[in-house]
């Protein structure tokens, strides 16, 4: 199927108020109207992961809108490779200064990533995995993490927040989430492995999953929600968004739905070094 591009200038984000300064949002999957297509091609419309089969053209037009918008150049804008897995990478000057095939390698198996850093936006592709927007404004910091139910399994959670706790002034009680689109518990049918293998990592079974028409079905918000209380998160600023991937087809990117070989969110966050409207 040919790729659309989006008939925009500018992507649709759906955006999550944090805290002053930070600029969080998931990008929409911008399905065109006029597509040539009998179906809207896996990849329409907005799609700047490149590594989940898109071309790179494409990837490369989205990006330099998505830039556009943000008001960020094209090399602030960092994405990983994830690999469902619990490696966490700092994003500093280091990182920045580094050649492209470097951080091309430095991002290789990542699956949570964090910064304090302005005006560099650094954020994790989802397509029905659990997207987790951080900010702490007093520490400077802000990450984002990919949490598919092996990475909830696994904690990447708990292994961010231990690197997060080595930033000076860095204060979990302080930490504002964001919970981005993905799976809901009434689309997330699993087998009885997988259901196993949660009980068996001491997830309390009866507040995160439920048994629906013979088969169980685990709620991925209500353990990533468990699991930043763990880390001392507060319950009253964490943002769930409520938002299913699987039943929002036509404006998020759904990997059950649409396949593995089809776009992907990204689910971004950005610290401004200028408040919004200043020059």
């Amino acid at each position: 199927m040919s790729k659309s591009l989006p008939n925009s200038e500018h992507p649709i984000l759906t955006e999550y108020d944090l805290a002053a300064g930070i600029r969080a949002f998931s990008t929409e999957r911008m399905t065109t109207a006029g597509n040539t297509d009998s179906e809207p091609s896996p990849y329409d419309a907005f799609n700047i992961t490149h590594y989940c089969g898109d071309t790179p053209q494409h990837v490369l037009h989205c990006r330099e809108m998505l830039c556009r918008t943000l008001g960020i150049a094209d090399e602030k804008l960092i994405l990983p490779r994830q690999t469902h897995g619990t490696k966490v990478l700092r994003v500093d000057k280091a990182f920045l200064g580094k050649s492209i095939a470097d951080r091309q390698a430095a991002l290789e198996g990542v699956d949570a990533i964090y910064t304090t850093e302005t005006d560099t936006c650094i954020g994790v592709s989802t397509a029905d995995c659990v997207p987790i927007l951080l900010c702490d404004t007093r520490s400077g910091v802000i990450a984002a993490i990919h949490a598919g139910w092996r990475g909830v399994r696994a904690n990447i959670i708990g292994a961010t927040f231990q690197q997060l706790r080595e930033i000076p002034d860095f204060q979990a009680g302080n930490v504002c989430a964001a919970v981005g689109p993905s799976i809901s518990k009434e689309a997330f049918e699993v087998g009885d492995e997988v259901y196993e293998a949660f009980a068996q990592a001491q997830f309390p079974m009866p507040q995160i999953a439920e048994r629906l028409n013979g088969k169980w079905h685990i709620d991925l918000w209500a353990a990533v929600c468990l699991q930043l209380l763990q880390e001392d998160v507060a319950l009253d600023k964490i943002k769930i968004s409520g938002i299913c991937t699987w039943q929002s087809t036509t404006r998020f990117f759904s990997a059950r739905r649409l396949g593995l070989h089809s776009g992907r969110i990204f689910n971004g966050i950005l610290r401004k070094s200028t408040p919004e409207g200043t020059a």
